[in-house]
């Protein structure tokens, strides 16, 4: 399973990528606005930074609602990087519009999708990437990781190439389940990368095996 980091903070990014675990970025305009009141660059600047920083693909999510608008946006945001893909909310504007960027070879990660039957119109549409929020579905009381299951299902069936992105990741055993499920990729905001590297017992190993090690090693 890949796994993308989803921020726009450059700090956040450096650092995770520098682990060479990274295998793709996710943004939004609520993480390019907190990127841009933190350091005072322009979004675009700040996304062609992050796409230096990463060989896979960027999202980037338009800002308009309309069909036409949608595409300019998207053409836009590809001229910023190669590796930009272009984030499409689902809905029947954003359908035509991810028909119309596939057509021209644009890369597209239809998203805010909340049931299989969004994904799979978005899938049929072209979409590279959809991306189910579970953790929005699991704030109203839904399973949100029964989607992903249902979708790998679907998109295994029928030999789908559309490859199934876990957003809206709350805790570190999402990702798990989402290994386990067979989900293609999970994207995962900086603070649960970090609880997913820390264990209080390797802690503890760690502070053993040094004072074991001092007892013995030459003064």
């Amino acid at each position: 399973m890949k796994i993308f980091i989803d921020t726009a903070n450059l700090d956040e990014i450096g650092e995770i990528t520098s682990w060479g675990i990274i295998d793709g970025v996710t943004t939004n305009p609520t993480l390019l606005s907190r990127e841009v009141e933190r350091i005072g660059k322009n979004p675009e600047d700040i996304l062609k930074e992050i796409c230096n920083m990463v060989k896979g693909p960027v999202s980037a999510e338009v800002t308009s609602t309309d069909t036409s608008g949608i595409i300019d946006d998207g053409k836009k945001l590809r001229e910023l990087a190669e590796n930009i893909c272009i984030k499409v909310p689902i809905c029947k504007e954003g359908l035509l519009a991810i028909r119309k960027l596939r057509d021209e070879d644009i890369m597209t990660n239809t998203t805010l999708v909340f049931s299989a039957n969004q994904a799979l119109l978005a899938a049929k549409a072209g979409t590279n990437l959809v991306s189910p929020f579970i953790g929005r579905m699991d704030d109203v009381g839904n399973e949100g990781m029964e989607i992903v299951g249902q979708l790998v299902t679907i998109f295994d069936n029928y030999c789908m190439d559309t490859e199934v992105v876990v957003a809206s990741v709350r805790h570190p055993m999402h990702i798990i389940e989402a290994a386990i499920i067979g989900a293609d990729i999970c994207t995962v905001p900086y603070n649960v990368i970090l609880k997913m590297l820390n264990h209080p017992l390797t802690d503890v190993g760690i502070e053993r095996f040094l004072k074991d090690w001092g007892k013995i090693k030459p003064k």
